[in-house]
């Protein structure tokens, strides 16, 4: 890179550390390209040359967040043999809490409240991002579904979401509408403390949140037969 590139990525960097911290103070409300020129001491006119308007800065952001979190998830899964379906799910779900309580901003911005007015474009990185969160979530049900699915209930796929469905059908062609909905449950219990614990309702309640959700996680791999 070009010393005039690197100034622009430093530059662009601590734009996008300057909206999550706005976001953790404010809410989404709060990121204003305006409010960030404040604070970086620059112009309106020269932030719009990194970011053309707010939905810009926030579609950049959920990218980058996203992806390094699925990018976390994917590759304590990976470091497991494909062979122990239960500790994979374990790997994903601490990965995904290291990365939450070190990104707290980033965890709010993608599964907290949305920000206002904004629509993502159909090309958005974190939309692809969202993609390979919800097919490794799916992948470790489809793993651990020999043994989980004798205890599931039926369900047709009339009851999930027709983009889901035929997502779910293309990847994953042996687990049937049960195992979606097996994935469902299993994404709640693995982000239900999890978030308790980002918003900081167990702060104060629980000295040690890590063990208790390290148990949550071998009590939801021990119901599934794992």
């Amino acid at each position: 890179m070009s010393r005039r590139e690197r100034l622009r990525a430093q530059t662009s960097a601590e734009i996008k550390a300057i909206a999550l911290k706005l976001m953790a103070e404010g809410g989404p409300d709060a990121i204003s390209l305006r409010a960030i020129a404040r604070e970086m001491g620059m112009t309106a006119g020269a932030i719009y040359s990194y970011f053309a308007t707010r939905d810009d800065l926030v579609t950049t952001l959920i990218g980058d967040v996203y992806t390094s979190l699925v990018e976390a998830a994917e590759s304590a899964r990976d470091a497991v043999p494909e062979s122990d379906a239960g500790e994979r799910i374990m790997a994903w779900a601490q990965a995904v809490r290291e990365w939450a309580l070190a990104n707290p901003e980033g965890f709010r911005l993608i599964y907290g409240d949305p920000v206002p007015g904004y629509q993502a474009p159909e090309d958005s990185p974190g939309i692809a991002a969202e993609v390979r969160a919800c097919t490794g979530i799916t992948g470790l049900v489809a793993a651990a579904w020999p043994v989980a699915g004798s205890a599931s209930q039926d369900y047709d796929w009339a009851d999930f979401d027709a983009g889901l469905v035929a997502h779910s059908r293309k990847e994953f062609p042996d687990l049937p509408p049960a195992g979606l909905a097996l994935t469902m449950r299993v994404w709640g219990r693995m982000h239900g403390l999890m978030a308790l614990e980002i918003y900081g309702h167990l702060r104060g309640l629980v000295h040690d949140p890590a063990t208790v959700y390290r148990d949550e996680m071998r009590d939801l791999i021990t119901s599934l037969g794992l």
